[in-house]
């Protein structure tokens, strides 16, 4: 069965986007959207959901902040000085500022 299709901000208020569930701590659950919204002459589509079906988030446990921690200071590393920079490391340089910049004539 096909969707309900809402043009934008012609949905009611009784439906819910991801980020607007996430925002009161829902989620999905696992059911199939109800609604869509689109815009932009169809070409953008935003998926509603029904807040009383939806889940509430599941807690991070410590394993996974261990995890989490772990792969955002990887990001903060530098691989060519193998310091802790602390700001995410662009991927288009490969390395920190100090580093990428050529060296003072």
């Amino acid at each position: 069965m096909p969707l309900p299709v809402y043009a934008y901000r012609q949905a009611g208020y009784d439906l819910l986007a991801r980020r607007q569930l996430r925002a009161r701590g829902l989620r999905p659950g696992g059911h199939d959207p109800v609604a869509e919204i689109r815009w932009r002459r169809g070409r953008r589509v935003a998926y509603l959901y029904d807040p009383t079906r939806a889940l509430p988030v599941r807690p991070m446990m410590s394993g996974r902040w261990r995890s989490h921690a772990a792969m955002m200071r990887d990001r903060r590393t530098c691989h060519t000085c193998r310091r802790d920079r602390g700001y995410v490391i662009l991927r288009s340089l490969g390395c920190c500022w100090p580093c990428a910049e050529p060296p003072a004539a």
